[in-house]
């Protein structure tokens, strides 16, 4: 597999130069051998799914899937010195996932954990609940929210009453309820790779023709070499993904889980076949039209979790505005345009044209899915003047519940020890022989 290292203009000259480039070339090169290796001993130790597996690669790899008519995949060999792409290339992605999930960790301890501390945010110690069988099973067999039929029968069955269950099962799901820290932390890791894949994207893209005349976008199509800026802000892009995949399990639960597993399989999906059919160039605005709006966003989160409403809200109109300009008006009548009608004038309609329009098509979805939620997040920030994930409010509305059940015991238990020590609830002397009034 060749990887694309020295600057555009020059873009293969033989050996590596530099010690981080030659760290690279052999942390790849023994990457590709073990996936070989083993997929040699596969093959050798069972020559019917050797078979299998030629034959569905050949299928899979057919040109007419791939490529327009009349175009094999020998046009694109390298040659004279250019680079072109290779699904080989895509290997690296899992790894360099697996490499951002390190960086993350550290990242969130190192600098997310004391900035949130910065900003006033602690780590939540959650109040223990009474231990309860019955109540667990039900919790996790049943449901988390049971009706108030289910809270009457509980009660008779565990000897509580109503309001005891309903305390009970308010504490156990803020048990398993993520703390503002975790939040903060996620929001901070994806804001700060968001700035940092943003501002990557503007650098390699604002001297390209194709940004400023769409039609340059298809000018030679598909033998267009492959630059080295191009590699890696394809490569970082899709490996980000693929982390944030691996650490879905372990992430904050959204109301809108399945919308995000849909998105980054998306997301995957179509940077993985426009870098095979070699849409790189289209791909690449696509990427910086989705990031552009994304850093506001992650940004807003963090103000939101430290507290800070005003800069939360100001920060969410921003987002609002750019996400509405960038993935309702630019997405859709440029960069759809750009993809779905230009391409006519060069090529008759083929398979991956078709494939690859469908794909953004489900993101123009998506984004529609996602503007509800927003307009119903700006509805509250333009007339209740505050800001809530729309996606989490149950969570809120339990820790706000438990936070006045919690004040209120400890109004009480305040109240009974003054009555102890012959004070009334506001600390005034009571009189004697009128404790019982």
């Amino acid at each position: 597999m060749e990887i694309p290292w020295k600057e555009e203009k020059q873009q293969q000259k033989g050996c590596c130069e530099s010690k981080g480039e030659t760290f690279t070339y052999i942390y790849t090169q023994t990457y590709i051998y073990i996936y070989t290796q083993y997929l040699n001993f596969f093959t050798e130790s069972y020559p019917i799914y050797s078979r299998m597996f030629q034959t569905f690669k050949e299928w899979f790899w057919l040109e007419r899937f791939w490529l327009p008519p009349t175009i094999k995949w020998s046009d694109l060999e390298d040659h004279d010195g250019l680079v072109f792409v290779k699904p080989s290339h895509l290997y690296m992605t899992i790894p360099y996932a697996f490499g951002l999930l390190i960086i993350r960790h550290f990242f969130e301890k190192f600098i997310a954990t004391p900035l949130a501390k910065s900003f006033g945010i602690k780590e939540e110690v959650r109040k223990k609940i009474i231990p309860n069988t019955v109540l667990e099973n039900f919790f996790k067999h049943s449901t988390r929210q049971p009706s108030q039929t289910d809270i009457y029968g509980l009660a008779k069955k565990c000897n509580l009453t109503e309001r005891q269950v309903e305390r009970w099962f308010r504490s156990r799901r803020n048990q398993e309820r993520p703390c503002r820290m975790k939040k903060f932390q996620e929001a901070c890791w994806r804001f700060a790779f968001y700035l940092m894949i943003t501002a990557a994207g503007i650098v390699f893209l604002y001297d390209k023709p194709w940004v400023y005349d769409l039609w340059e976008v298809w000018n030679g199509y598909p033998r267009q070499p492959l630059l080295p800026s191009q590699y890696w802000y394809y490569i970082l892009e899709m490996s980000f993904y693929w982390s944030l995949i691996f650490s879905l399990g372990s992430d904050v639960k959204r109301k809108d889980f399945l919308a995000h597993v849909i998105h980054h399989l998306a997301a995957i999906s179509l940077m993985s076949f426009s870098w095979c059919a070699n849409y790189i160039r289209s791909g690449t605005l696509v990427m910086i039209v989705h990031d552009v709006a994304d850093i506001w966003l992650e940004s807003a989160k963090m103000f939101s979790y430290a507290g800070w409403k005003q800069t939360c809200n100001t920060l969410f109109l921003i987002f609002s505005t750019i996400f509405f300009i960038s993935r309702l008006i630019i997405f859709p009548f440029w960069i759809l345009y750009c993809t779905l009608i230009l391409p006519l004038h060069y090529l008759e309609p083929f398979f991956s044209y078709i494939f690859l329009n469908l794909q953004l098509m489900v993101l123009q979805v998506l984004h529609l899915y996602w503007c509800y939620f927003i307009l119903k997040m700006l509805r509250r920030c333009l007339f209740m003047k505050n800001i809530q994930d729309v996606r989490s409010e149950d969570e809120v509305e339990d820790e706000e519940e438990e936070e006045e059940e919690e004040n209120e015991e400890i109004t009480k238990g305040k109240e009974r020890d003054c009555l102890k020590n012959g004070l009334g609830a506001n600390r005034d002397l009571i009189p004697n022989g009128q404790h019982g009034h």
